[in-house]
């Protein structure tokens, strides 16, 4: 905080979010430092070389995040899965920086309450989140905390709001169902801000909501994903809301309150630690308690900077510890194989996630349910559905290089943490799923050729939203016309060579996100449930390919699918 004009201040505050496990520069998946076309630097060793420096003139800043801070690099998963009774390497860095407060994010439940609550035990500062709530309707976490600044006169009183995504609700289902509850951004802090406004001179919210209204969630719950903006505007007594989750940069923008016509600052530095997010709030000491005269805010990057040296020599070893764990040879492989192509034609990496969530399904379902589980047993010859599976291109970018293969290797293909799902699908409910997955793709009036891009991607709808169905035992096989309009374009389905009939029954291996709704695919969330074992599927992977020790790319897949116009191939540049 620093003098400001007349008889004023200026108060500082710091804000990240969407950390993602990041702590060093550097890119597990790779193994080397992170580097992308933009040339970004990421992690909270940088973000905290920025903090130093702005606290050189600041010394009082106040630094907050908005959540999804433990998920995200092998870091991550490393200290959840492998190692979690050690120090979580993003609670000791924030703490070494001096973080004020922290929202919840979506992804900080992906690996269970319990591992949630251990990081919060570590931190020293509190984990904010006033719309998750028990059971009973209590707080779950702390809703909000009070700072008093020191201002050498009138102690300023700077009231932080946190809030979560209700989406929680849907993508971690399994995790937090029977446990806690997510009522809406907006709903929540109608209730929360009041108070906390009477008793504050100054009141920001950390929201793990985007600006925008856009959701992935559809119908399945009645909030909505991506709210900041509204926020601001419908609920008075907000100064400013860091926001969070969609991953955009929004250096400085204001919003009008529609109550009481005052303007609220909304920033949202990029994600992984590539900005910091940093607020400025005149202020003027008055009769009547301090006044917010203005606000503006702009972003720092962090590619402008060294990684700090306190941070780096603090969690040396923690990182190292990750970087031998992802290098570790598991095994083999024959030949490479990439996701590159796998949004517009079939492609063995995606075969080989497939593969194994099928044959986990059906071993599963062939097995007591008592039984110790081998994911890598001998296949029995029955089951009591066929089995198919469904997975998507989550990264273009991943590859398994022939030769040795590495657990980062493998990792790579599947950067998330979601579990196996089990469920039952009829033949019609199969088709409407793959329409579903269909629409990623652009109408064409021509078989081409085409470049990969002018198909793909309508609508902005990411690769991970483009699944790419499976069979196990016996082929899958289908066309997806893009002559044809969306709904429609799903020909010539398949299984075992016979067209599949609406009243045909299937056991179908999902990722426990799309199960619990994400990405808003129908019928899967209401399916009978066949199998949930709380398996991670990257887990799956690395074991399988460890026990099998070799990979053999032309092996994978028994189905296909391909792109056609009216019935013709369509021809890729």
């Amino acid at each position: 905080m620093t003098p400001g004009p007349g008889s004023g201040f200026t108060l500082t505050v710091l804000g990240t979010t969407d950390l993602h496990a990041n702590v060093f520069n550097w890119d597990y998946y790779a193994d080397r430092e992170y580097d992308d076309p933009a040339h970004d630097d990421v992690g909270l060793a940088k973000i905290a070389t920025l903090v130093r420096e702005l606290r050189r003139t600041a010394p009082h800043a106040l630094l907050i995040d908005a959540g999804d801070t433990i998920q995200g690099t092998p870091l991550g998963h490393y200290y959840a899965a492998v190692e979690p009774a050690l120090p979580h390497p993003m609670a000791v860095a924030m703490n070494a920086i001096g973080y004020t407060a922290a929202a919840v994010g979506n992804h900080e439940f992906n690996y269970g309450i319990p591992h949630l609550r251990a990081f919060e035990r570590q931190l020293d500062f509190p984990l904010l989140a006033a719309n998750a709530l028990t059971t009973t309707g209590a707080p779950a976490f702390l809703p909000h905390t009070t700072v008093s600044v020191h201002t050498g006169s009138t102690p300023l009183r700077v009231g932080i709001l946190g809030l979560t995504n209700p989406g929680v609700a849907v993508w971690d289902k399994t995790r937090v169902d029977g446990h806690l509850t997510f009522p809406g951004v907006v709903e929540q802090a109608r209730i929360d801000v009041p108070a906390l406004a009477r008793q504050s001179d100054l009141v920001i919210v950390a929201a793990h909501s985007g600006a925008g209204l856009s959701s992935s969630l559809g119908d399945l719950l009645p909030f909505p994903e991506n709210c900041a903006a509204l926020l601001a505007e419908e609920v008075a007594g907000i100064d400013a809301v860091l926001v969070g989750h969609a991953h955009v940069e929004i250096p400085q923008r204001h919003v009008v309150n529609r109550a009481t016509g005052r303007k609220v600052l909304l920033t949202e530095p990029l994600y992984w630690g590539k900005r910091l997010s940093v607020m400025e709030f005149d202020l003027a000491d008055t009769p009547d308690g301090w006044q917010l005269t203005e606000s503006r805010a702009h972003v720092r990057h962090t590619n402008t900077v060294p990684e700090d040296p306190a941070i780096t020599a603090l969690l040396r070893t923690a990182h190292d510890r990750v970087v031998t764990y992802t290098n570790s040879r598991i095994g083999t492989c024959r030949t490479a194989m990439s996701v590159h192509s796998a949004r517009y034609q079939r492609n063995n990496a995606l075969d080989f996630v497939n593969h194994v969530q099928a044959t986990t399904l059906a071993l599963s379902l062939s097995l007591p349910a008592a039984a110790p589980f081998p994911t890598t047993a001998p296949l029995p010859t029955t089951h009591p559905l066929p089995v198919l599976s469904i997975t998507c291109p989550f990264t273009r970018n991943a590859t398994i290089p022939a030769g040795d293969v590495s657990i980062r290797d493998v990792a790579a293909l599947y950067p998330f943490e979601n579990t196996l799902v089990g469920v039952e699908l009829t033949g019609s409910q199969l088709k409407d799923y793959l329409e579903r997955s269909a629409t990623y793709f652009r109408p064409q009036t021509t078989p081409g050729p085409h470049h990969p891009d002018d198909l793909t991607n309508a609508d902005d709808t990411p690769d991970s939203l483009y699944d790419v169905a499976a069979g196990h035992t016996a082929p899958l096989t289908y066309d997806i016309d893009l002559a044809r309009p969306a709904g429609d374009r799903v020909t010539n389905l398949h299984h075992a060579h016979a067209p599949i009939r609406p009243e045909d029954r299937f056991a179908v291996a999902v990722n426990s996100y799309r199960q619990s709704g994400g990405g808003n695919f129908p019928h899967v969330p209401t399916a009978p449930v066949l199998h949930s074992r709380h398996q991670e599927i990257r887990r799956l992977l690395i074991d399988w390919v460890g026990a099998a020790g070799g990979l053999d790319p032309a092996a994978f897949g028994t189905s296909g699918w391909r792109l056609v116009v009216d019935g013709t191939p369509v021809v890729i540049r």
